[in-house]
C-alpha cells in the first residue's frame, strides 16, 4: 500500500508539475498566481487522501464535496495532460523534421496559448459529455450454447453488474437507474464481479433496500473487488449480503440442479492476509462437471489451470479504461479487451465495462453497462 501511494503521488504530482508549466507559460503568470495556481493543485492532489480521512471522522457532506471537486478536476487534468502531450510530440516532430531536412517549419508551429488552450476546452468538453455518458447504462447481450443446461430448464438468463462503486458519488439516483435495467431483462440470476461499493462503506445502508428489491429465482451472488478491501472488507460484505446477495470467497454452490457459480476473492486479499485457503482450481474441483459451471472473479485474468473447471468466467475491473485515451494503458496490464472472449474447449470470458464510475464521474468511448447472458440448451453433439 505504502509503494502504490508512492507510485500515485509521484505520477499524480508530475501531471500537476507539467500542468503548471503550461499554465504558467500560456498565462503570463506572476508571482502571486502562480502561487495560487500552486496551493490549488496541491490540494487537488492530496484529494483523493483528504477524501478517505473526511470519511473516517464519520462526516458526508465534506468528503462528497471533496470528492466531485477533486476528482472531476483528475478527469479534466487527465484529459488536458492526454491532449497536451500529443501536441507537444506534434512540436518536436516539427522541431526533429527541420533539423533533419534543414527546412524552416516555424509556419506550422503553434503557440504557448494554443498549446494550452486547445487540451483545456477538450478537456472540459469531455468532462461534460462525459457527465452524460457515465448515466446512459447500455443493456449488453450475449449468448452462449451449452448442452449442460437442463433440459426443463431451457435458457437461464444470467444479469451481471460490475464495478459500481457505491460511495459518496454513486448514490440512490444512478443506483435506481442502474436497477432498472436490470428489471427490465428479468434475470433468472444476478450476479456481481466485484467492487460493489467504494472506499468507506458506513453511509450506504440506505441503499441496500433498493438492491434487495430485486430477487431473481436462482438467487443473487457476489464477490469482492479491490475495493472491498479498501472499505473495509467486514462492512463492505455486511452491505453485500444485506442487499441480498451471497457473497462466494472462494466457494461454490450449485443451483436449479443444473447451474454452478463458483467465486473467488479479488488478489487484493492476499495483501490484507485474507484470501481463502482453496486455489481457483480448487474450488472448482469440488463441483459437479456435469453441471453449467460459472466463475466470478474480479480481475479479467484466465488462470490456465483452472480453465477445465468452469464453462464462463465473468469479470471487471478494468472499466475498458472508462476515460479514453487510459485504455490504452490497462490494456499493458489487461490485454483482454472487454465483452466476449472464447476461450479453449468451448470456455468464455465476459469481461465488464463496469456499471458505476470510479474516481472521475465521467465516462468517455466506455460507457456503462448492465450485462445479460442468455445460456440456451443445446444437444450434445454425436
Amino acid at each position: 500500500m505504502v509503494l502504490f501511494l508512492l507510485t500515485f503521488f509521484l505520477v499524480y504530482g508530475g501531471v500537476h508539475a507539467y500542468a503548471f508549466w503550461k499554465a504558467r507559460a500560456a498565462l503570463g503568470l506572476g508571482a502571486p498566481g502562480s502561487v495560487l495556481l500552486l496551493l490549488f493543485m496541491l490540494v487537488m492532489v492530496l484529494a483523493p487522501i483528504l477524501v478517505r480521512v473526511a470519511e473516517r471522522l464519520g462526516l458526508e457532506g465534506l468528503p462528497r464535496l471533496l470528492a466531485w471537486v477533486g476528482y472531476g478536476w483528475m478527469g479534466i487534468l487527465f484529459v488536458f495532460f492526454s491532449t497536451s502531450l500529443a501536441l507537444d510530440l506534434y512540436r518536436f516532430t516539427l522541431f526533429v523534421a527541420g533539423l533533419l531536412f534543414r527546412r524552416d517549419l516555424a509556419w506550422l508551429s503553434l503557440t504557448p496559448g494554443v498549446v494550452f488552450s486547445v487540451p483545456l476546452l477538450l478537456a472540459v468538453g469531455i468532462m461534460i459529455y462525459g457527465y452524460f455518458e457515465a448515466r446512459d447504462i447500455r443493456t449488453e447481450k450475449l449468448t452462449i450454447l451449452s448442452a449442460k443446461i437442463p433440459e426443463e430448464i431451457g435458457v437461464v438468463r444470467i444479469v451481471q453488474i460490475s464495478d459500481v462503486h457505491l460511495g459518496l458519488m454513486v448514490r440512490e439516483r444512478r443506483l435506481a437507474k442502474i436497477l432498472e435495467a436490470v428489471k427490465e431483462v428479468k434475470p433468472d440470476l444476478l450476479v456481481s464481479t466485484g467492487d460493489l461499493v467504494d472506499g468507506q462503506s458506513d453511509h450506504l445502508d440506505g441503499l441496500t433496500g433498493l438492491l434487495e428489491q430485486i430477487r431473481p429465482k436462482y438467487g443473487k451472488f457476489a464477490v469482492t473487488g479491490n475495493h472491498e478491501f479498501y472499505a473495509g472488507l467486514r462492512q463492505a460484505v455486511a452491505f453485500t449480503e444485506k442487499a441480498g446477495f451471497t457473497v462466494l470467497r472462494g466457494e461454490g454452490v450449485s443451483v436449479a440442479h443444473g447451474i454452478n457459480v463458483a467465486g473467488v476473492d479479488d488478489a487484493t486479499a492476499k495483501v490484507y492476509g485474507a484470501s481463502s485457503h482453496l486455489s481457483e482450481e480448487e474450488v472448482l474441483a469440488k463441483l459437479s462437471p456435469e453441471y453449467f459451471t460459472l466463475l466470478l472473479k474480479h480481475r479479467p485474468q484466465v488462470n490456465g489451470a483452472a480453465l477445465a473447471g468452469f464453462d464462463l468466467q465473468l469479470s471487471g475491473h478494468v472499466h475498458k479504461g472508462q476515460i479514453f485515451p487510459f485504455n490504452l494503458l490497462t490494456w499493458l496490464f489487461y490485454p483482454v479487451r472487454a465483452g466476449h472472449t472464447p476461450l479453449e474447449n468451448g470456455t468464455h470470458l465476459y469481461v465488464s465495462r463496469g456499471t458505476g464510475t470510479w474516481g472521475p464521474p465521467i465516462r468517455f468511448l466506455a460507457p456503462p453497462e448492465v450485462t445479460l447472458i442468455e445460456v440456451v440448451r443445446a444437444p450434445y453433439s454425436e
